[in-house]
């Protein structure tokens, strides 16, 4: 049996997986603060089991997959759901206009969390089907249906110019 990677190999390995998992944290919460909140999160989770790390090729599948549980273990928080968005945030220093954000963005805000991990591991993090069913824990069934409905939502927020109604979710 190898030997299970250093803390040499961890620092490096964050380094490189950080900006992918940031990428599918911010857009599965849709705030920049939070989604470096999740990413700092998922890789503590990670560290923390990373003696049972077999290989490195497996460390990002691993640190994605508590990504996402621990995306979804806030969703399921009561706290979470009683939060009002805002377009201003109190006290901050940073003047966002929300005219700017992508249209894009404003809709996956509008879907489900799970509809949004759907979307966000097929078609961002570009898994097939069977790799998103394993990552969230259900059957392809669920992400395939998942997946027609959030486009179809998507479709209707967006509208069938930028979400075409040829798109598959196979």
């Amino acid at each position: 049996m190898p030997a299970p990677p250093t803390d040499d190999e961890y620092a490096a390995f964050v380094h490189a997986a950080w900006p992918r998992l940031y990428r599918t944290a911010y857009l599965l919460l849709g705030d920049h603060g939070l989604a470096e909140d999740l990413v700092q999160t998922a890789l503590a989770k990670t560290y923390a089991s990373w003696r049972n790390v077999r290989s490195l090729d497996a460390a990002g599948g691993y640190a994605r997959t508590v990504l996402l549980n621990t995306a979804t273990s806030w969703f399921r928080r009561p706290s979470w759901r009683r939060e009002l968005a805002s377009d201003a945030l109190p006290g901050s220093s940073y003047d966002a206009d929300p005219s700017d954000r992508p249209a894009l963005l404003d809709a996956l805000r509008e879907l489900a969390p799970r509809q949004r991990a759907v979307i966000v591991l097929r078609f961002y993090e570009d898994l097939s089907v069977a790799d998103t069913a394993t990552t969230l824990g259900c059957s392809t069934g669920t992400v395939k249906s998942q997946t027609s409905d959030a486009l179809a939502r998507l479709r209707a927020l967006l509208g069938d110019s930028v979400i075409p109604m040829g798109a598959t979710h196979d």
